[in-house]
């Protein structure tokens, strides 16, 4: 197959998706990875220890790899399929042997080290030196120092672990996909809102029951977050909940498609690891390419949170307890009514439901709103470009990004904002397609632009209604669009630091958890919340309840995370393999002072924590309120400047922009942020804005 039949083989610009078949991968990704092997050979032999005769050259011969393997893996992600997930599996070991060869090659090692140091040391930019920094602490920590057994031992780990995380991401979508609960009659659908009845009805149509409308039924309930949320919050029928519930927190644990003893396995090889490595735990190796100094450093800011948040969340509890008894529940209540009795006690005190809020906030108006801010902050103007890319599903868009003083382009991004639960894996999250860099071909130097990948997974638009979004899901829009940001208005020339590449990983949640706030931006929100139908704005006693309702439960939201949080560093700093303890178990003795109900029995959630066990996020999940530290302290710099102030809004919109948005990872997060703001963060912003300290 030549390069004009197998498009995974352009190895450079927008990948053409309609093209793209499973029976491609294998060729393709074969032949690239024996040109990769042959190419780095021949560099071993050639290299110069300098900017032009290293780093290039590196960049060069992995780029066409790195191109194609990142449009299987994002395939695999947004259009899974038998196939290729097949595929995937057969060459992904292969792919893993060649980028333990690379991050392993001593003589680019030592090249590496030898700059270091040298007189080309010091005619090197920030952004280069930082890439070269991280070049010889990521050889380093790839196991470029083993010898013999060990290094066979390290790269069978490598293997392992590779194969086994796919395997637990896939366990999690096939779990989710073979559970529904289809409901036929009246009282089965009691208290469940419209936009959940369309779903339902449209997902029972999905299902083979042609006849399936929103007002007659069948009504197909299933484990995905768009149908799973609104359930739990609105259905009246407790046993229904109950069955439901118990369903999803057993996800993924029993059964062919079990996790856990996939868990003890990535467990155990974490550990191995880490100790063929010099680190006595996995959560010291992860930390060594983060922010935070060390373990202690975690534990103690983990700790200062949840001080703060344990007390507010047991009084949540007692209160919701409370308002359910006035409603007449006799009973104590149970993991499966919480969600249940909150939205009853949230409408209750704020007199409004979140149901009522989704049709001031169809997609089409909250993009507008979105890009109407990133104008206001960053003198950005985003516009539709459908139509100039390929995609991979008809409801993908595709978005550029100009200057807003010459029109020029700066940047591009694909939306792919529906869930899809039989072929797209739950969550959001971005991801770059094409990263910024300068290049030069024949003999013209030009500049890459960046394009990005963000995907979401909110409720589609349903018969003839555009898709309208929770509050919950516009928040989520905008957090993933500041990960976009801040890849895609990066002014890093260099690859390895453009965008969030060479971000430490707990530094990486800020530009998104920033976004997030101006949600509840007063200009922000009515320039976006319009009815889809009338076209009028969100009433003023509803953004006043927004804003009230912000920090509804908020010890408990911040309680929560910091569940995951310290069960994430415990498993793999403190877990003994084989130990006393079984993840369960340990989960459930942290549960004591992180939980306000201990988890039920059959409560596998480790199983279905994919963000730990297949993302990048093992012994990381604290990074979450490490950034939010960040990001609220970075908010913090726009409140002090006036919200109200459009000028001193756009100055600080353009410092921001200069500084955490521009230089990625050329320069240490810490650095990055005092250039912003003036000095090192503070916890007091995130208190505030969490309600939980005046």
């Amino acid at each position: 197959m030549n390069e004009n039949q197998n498009p995974l083989l352009i190895g450079k610009g927008l990948p053409p998706f309609a093209d793209i078949q499973p029976d491609h991968v294998i060729p393709a990704i074969a032949q690239l990875l024996e040109q990769a092997h042959t190419g780095l050979t021949e560099l071993e032999i050639n290299l110069q220890p300098t900017w032009s005769g290293l780093v290039e050259p590196l960049d060069r011969l992995t780029e066409p790899l790195g191109w194609a393997w990142g449009v299987v893996e994002h395939l695999l992600s947004v259009k899974n399929s038998p196939t290729l997930r097949e595929a995937h599996k057969e060459i992904q070991p292969k792919v893993i042997e060649f980028f333990n060869r690379f991050s392993q090659s001593q003589p680019v090692y030592k090249a590496f080290k030898s700059i270091y140091g040298s007189d080309v040391w010091d005619s090197l930019e920030s952004a280069q030196k930082r890439i070269v920094e991280a070049a010889i602490r990521d050889a380093e920590l790839s196991g470029v120092g083993l010898e013999g057994a060990d290094k066979e031992k390290f790269n069978a780990i490598q293997m392992e672990l590779a194969e086994l995380s796919t395997n637990f991401s896939n366990h999690v979508l096939d779990a989710t996909k073979a559970f529904s609960m289809t409901l036929t009659k009246p009282d089965e659908i009691a208290g469940l809102p419209p936009s959940l009845l369309s779903l339902a009805a449209q997902a029972a149509r999905l299902d083979g029951d042609e006849s399936a409308t929103p007002e007659k039924g069948a009504w197909c309930i299933t484990l995905d977050y768009p149908s799973y949320v609104p359930f739990m919050q609105h259905s009246q029928r407790s046993d229904l909940r109950e069955k439901l519930y118990r369903a999803f927190v057993s996800r993924a644990a029993n059964g062919e498609f079990d996790n856990s003893p996939l868990i003890d396995r990535i467990l155990e090889l974490r550990q191995q690891k880490a100790n063929l490595l010099g680190y006595s735990t996995y959560a010291e190796l992860s930390l060594a390419r983060k922010m935070a100094p060390n373990v202690e450093a975690v534990e103690k800011l983990l700790e200062e949170l949840r001080q703060s948040s344990y007390e507010a969340a047991v009084a949540e509890f007692a209160e919701l307890q409370e308002f359910a008894k006035a409603q007449g529940v006799t009973d104590e209540l149970k993991h499966w009514d919480t969600s249940y009795w909150a939205e009853r006690q949230r409408e209750t005190k704020f007199n409004f439901t979140v149901e009522e809020l989704r049709p001031y906030f169809p997609l089409p108006q909250v993009l507008e709103g979105l890009f109407a801010l990133v104008k206001r902050l960053f003198g950005i103007v985003v516009v539709a470009a459908d139509g100039k890319a390929p995609v991979w599903h008809e409801s993908v868009r595709f978005f550029e990004i100009q200057k807003e003083e010459d029109g020029q382009a700066i940047a591009y991004f694909y939306l792919d904002p529906y869930s899809r639960p039989s072929e797209k894996r739950g969550g959001a999250w971005m991801n770059d397609c094409i990263g910024r860099a300068k290049l030069t071909e024949n003999g013209q130097t030009i500049t890459r632009l960046p394009v990005a990948y963000l995907i979401c997974n909110q409720s589609p638009p349903v018969d003839d209604k555009p898709s309208l979004m929770t509050f919950g899901e516009v928040e989520t829009l905008f957090h993933e669009f500041g990960h976009g940001l801040q890849h895609m208005l990066t002014q890093v020339d260099y690859s390895g630091a453009s965008g969030i590449n060479n971000v430490e990983w707990d530094a990486v949640e800020l530009p998104s958890q920033f976004m997030e706030n101006w949600c509840y931006d007063r200009a922000t929100l009515f320039g976006m919340a319009k009815h889809y139908q009338t076209g009028e704005t969100l009433p003023e006693s509803y953004y006043q309840k927004l804003i009230d309702s912000k920090n509804y439960m908020s010890g408990s939201m911040m309680l929560r995370q910091l569940h995951f949080s310290l069960v994430d560093i415990e498993l793999h700093h403190r877990y003994e393999i084989g130990g006393k303890e079984t993840p369960s178990q340990l989960r459930s003795r942290l549960a004591e002072t992180t939980m306000v109900m201990p988890p039920l029995p059959e409560d596998n959630f480790l199983c279905s924590f994919g963000h730990i066990f297949a993302g990048g996020y093992a012994a990381g999940y604290y990074s979450y309120k490490w950034a939010e530290v960040l990001s609220a302290d970075a908010f913090a710099a726009f409140e002090e400047a006036g919200l109200e102030d459009e000028a001193a809004i756009a100055s600080t919109g353009r410092r921001y922009r200069d500084t955490v948005l521009a230089l990625g990872g050329s320069k240490h997060p810490m650095e990055v942020f005092k250039t912003f703001r003036g000095r090192e963060p503070s916890t007091k912003p995130l208190l505030r804005h969490s309600g939980l300290k005046a």
